[in-house]
């Protein structure tokens, strides 16, 4: 949409490659949210942000193939691969489509809109999720899924303090762009000044300490993208990071704490609107 935040991590091959992996380590809490909602076989669902597809590809296995998917991205690029990935894994159900949801010529009779990690980057989350209920059938489900930066401060202590440095390090330099750090419990306002029900939350987030665990690797993934705009702000410099070596860091210290690390935590929300 417009009005948005900088995207911080940047549109690039790598970029898209760490979306695929963060999605799948996500995986399990966005099933069990889009479960809790009442995303079900037969509905036809808007999914807002589609980025590589993700989502929509596991919207598409929960409406089956009576139902349907229209993914909808402003990065005209990105959503070549997820078209890719839909016709490889035989979707037939799914329709991505580049633009601006607010103005794209769509269907006001969804039955569900579907967003994750979209609102933070969007100046008025509250106004865009008032936007997106017009496509809702009366008794459609709004479903969105953020993460909370803002919460992760909290998830580090001092004996695992390259934790701690991260978690700042990402908050910071998501605030300077402008994104909604706290969208994740920011959910609840959005939701009700947008008009709509109450909504029901849950939180969630990945954790893990043992020495293979794939966090580890994220994390990597995650700061290679986000260096350039760490440096730009003056945050950190590379040397400090030292992105070659970050995640045997992190597992050490992990397994020397004997603490966990973790990943952003997540919050869902979803609601029925009105008959």
């Amino acid at each position: 949409m417009n009005n948005s935040a900088q995207y911080a991590m940047g549109r690039s091959e790598a970029e898209t490659k760490r979306l695929i992996q963060n999605a799948r380590l996500y995986d399990e809490m966005t099933r069990r949210f889009l479960l809790r909602s009442g995303i079900a076989k037969g509905m036809r669902v808007l999914d807002v942000g589609s980025g590589a597809g993700d989502v929509a590809l596991t919207l598409a296995e929960f409406v089956g193939p009576d139902g349907s998917v229209v993914g909808v991205d402003v990065d005209t690029k990105i959503l070549e691969t997820a078209r890719d990935r839909a016709n490889r894994a035989g979707f037939e159900n799914i329709q991505f489509t580049a633009g601006d949801v607010r103005y794209l010529q769509l269907s006001d009779n969804f039955d569900a809109v579907v967003g994750r990690l979209v609102l933070m980057y969007i100046a008025d989350p509250a106004d865009a999720l008032k936007q997106l209920s017009t496509r809702l059938r009366p008794g459609g489900v709004v479903a969105f899924q953020e993460v909370d930066l803002a919460l992760h401060k909290g998830l580090a202590g001092p004996e695992t303090p390259l934790l701690g440095k991260l978690i700042d390090w990402e908050y910071t330099v998501f605030e300077r762009t402008g994104a909604h750090v706290d969208m994740g419990t920011g959910l609840y306002r959005a939701f009700v000044e947008a008009g709509l029900p109450e909504p029901t939350l849950h939180l969630e987030t990945p954790i893990g300490g043992a020495a293979g665990w794939p966090g580890y690797q994220q994390r990597v993934a995650t700061f290679r993208n986000l260096l350039p705009l760490i440096e730009k702000y003056g945050i950190a410099t590379a040397e400090e990071l030292d992105i070659e070596t970050l995640a045997e860091r992190l597992r050490t210290e992990a397994f020397v704490a004997k603490q966990p690390a973790t990943l952003p935590p997540h919050i869902t929300a979803h609601a029925v609107k009105a008959v």
